[in-house]
């Protein structure tokens, strides 16, 4: 998951992965210049959160919580353990 310190969005991602018993590896994307550059380049994208499940790139948190809602998060998470 590519983070940076202020952003609220990294830390609902991450309560809501922990309440699910997820573990995963944090990229400060703010500490690390060419962190921030992988990140774009992966995702197209430059806020974040960016997260991703396995190599499946899941999107921000609003994206992260749709696919919760639609069912399909639970069976990503399952396959990428």
């Amino acid at each position: 998951m590519y983070t940076s310190a202020v952003c609220p969005y990294c830390i609902a991602a991450k309560n809501f992965l922990q309440s699910k018993g997820q573990t995963w590896t944090e990229v400060r994307i703010d500490q690390d210049p060419a962190e921030r550059e992988k990140m774009m380049a992966l995702t197209r994208r430059t806020s974040v959160p960016q997260i991703f499940v396995g190599e499946t790139h899941v999107g921000g948190y609003d994206d992260m919580i749709a696919l919760h809602r639609e069912g399909k998060l639970e069976p990503l998470l399952a396959a990428g353990a």
